[in-house]
């Protein structure tokens, strides 16, 4: 299985990071909580936080189809959030490991 690691990196193996904005009415509506217990749940490390613009930050990374996973997720997100837009930017994965939520 170790021929399917794409990265020269080999502490990174086949996970893959992505860097992601979220827009809408994403703050005040349990949108960061509920985003670290989607990842846990599909097994993604990375962060979350709140931006003063109204927008929500997060950093993604794990295997790409669990990542990709939370990624649609994030396009609805908790009950009580309208999501407008969902902007991801793929990057070079650095190894985090844990879901945090910021302030």
């Amino acid at each position: 299985m170790a021929d399917e690691a794409t990265s020269d990196d080999p502490s990174t193996g086949d996970r893959v990071r992505r860097h992601v904005f979220i827009s809408g009415r994403v703050q005040g509506v349990t949108y960061r909580a509920s985003t670290r217990r989607a990842a846990t749940e599909r097994g993604v490390d990375g962060w979350v936080q709140n931006l003063d613009d109204g927008r929500v930050e997060a950093v993604f990374e794990g295997p790409e189809a669990a990542v990709d996973d939370l990624l649609t997720w994030c396009q609805d997100g908790p009950e009580m959030a309208i999501v407008d837009g969902v902007d991801a930017e793929a990057e070079s994965p650095e190894g985090i490991e844990g879901f945090e939520v910021r302030r």
